[in-house]
């Protein structure tokens, strides 16, 4: 049998004491690596980089970038990782028209407040005041400035039970339909305390039902596409779906007030032929 090679204790020596000497080195760096680490947090949360520098909100149409920094509670003074999503969402949740909120924060210190509101359906009409109606049915307070043309303006409508499902029925919808809807006004009848009518940006005046209005005005462009360019009238979606032209009623109410003068003066003429035949 070959022997094995025998290494003399003199040779081995030398070795281990380098790799002991490696060992011993690569702990004091690791060691003197945390220790500066240590350092540089210390003075990081000792320093104005902690603390918050700026902060933004992006998201927000209805309630104002500086009512919602407020409510938050985040100040300069905050520390920019010991913010807490949760307490700022609870905070936020005071306003109605906020849904939900997120904070993205961008180093090394700036905060970004990310909002998102309810959408507004529509907007209730008292007066020369309009008030928002947002998704979930809540009523804001009337807005200030221009007259509203971002959402159809409801009239003659009291009742908030109403007013909420007119709202849901509106959400139902499709935006491009949503948005070619001008005005809805509340015209009940005494067979349909829930009917209402519509006028068009497109010039068309629509009868319908609050009860069966997303499901039947869903159709409305392909309705308005079968018709004539330059037909204007009334779109029926009270039970069945028919059109009547304003050019028809204009001509049955003249033919109706023709009718009526002939029948009023006809009476007239009836007495001086009995005069004349006395005579």
């Amino acid at each position: 049998m070959e022997k094995g090679k025998v290494v003399s204790l003199e040779d081995r020596v030398p070795k281990l004491k380098e790799h002991r000497k490696q060992k011993s080195n690569r702990r004091l760096i690791l060691f003197l690596s945390v220790f500066f680490i240590l350092i540089l947090l210390v003075i990081y949360f000792q320093s104005p980089l902690s603390k918050v520098s700026s902060v933004d909100v992006a998201g927000n149409k209805t309630v104002s970038e500086e009512e919602i920094i407020n409510m938050s509670g985040i100040t300069e003074k905050s520390g920019f990782w010991s913010i807490n999503e949760k307490e700022v969402n609870d905070a936020l949740s005071d306003f109605e028209q906020i849904q939900n909120v997120k904070l993205d924060k961008h180093l090394p210190n700036k905060v970004t407040i990310v909002v998102e509101e309810y959408y507004k359906v529509a907007y209730i009409v008292k007066g020369d005041q309009y008030s928002p109606i947002l998704e979930n049915g809540k009523t804001l307070d009337p807005v200030e400035g221009t007259f509203p043309d971002d959402a159809p303006l409801l009239i003659n409508w009291s009742k908030a039970e109403e007013i909420e499902e007119m709202a849901m029925e509106l959400m139902s919808l499709p935006d491009s339909v949503k948005n070619a809807i001008s005005e809805i006004y509340h015209t009940p009848e005494k067979t349909d305390p829930w009917h209402i009518t519509l006028y068009m940006n497109d010039g068309f005046e629509v009868q319908a039902s609050v009860r069966s209005f997303s499901k039947k005005m869903i159709d409305y462009p392909a309705i308005v596409s079968q018709l004539a360019p330059n037909s204007k009238g009334i779109i029926h979606m009270e039970v069945g779906t028919y059109f009547e032209s304003y050019d028809k009623k204009d001509e049955a109410a003249e033919e109706a007030a023709e009718e009526g003068a002939a029948s009023e003066a006809e009476p007239e003429g009836t007495v001086q032929n009995e005069n004349e035949d006395e005579r």
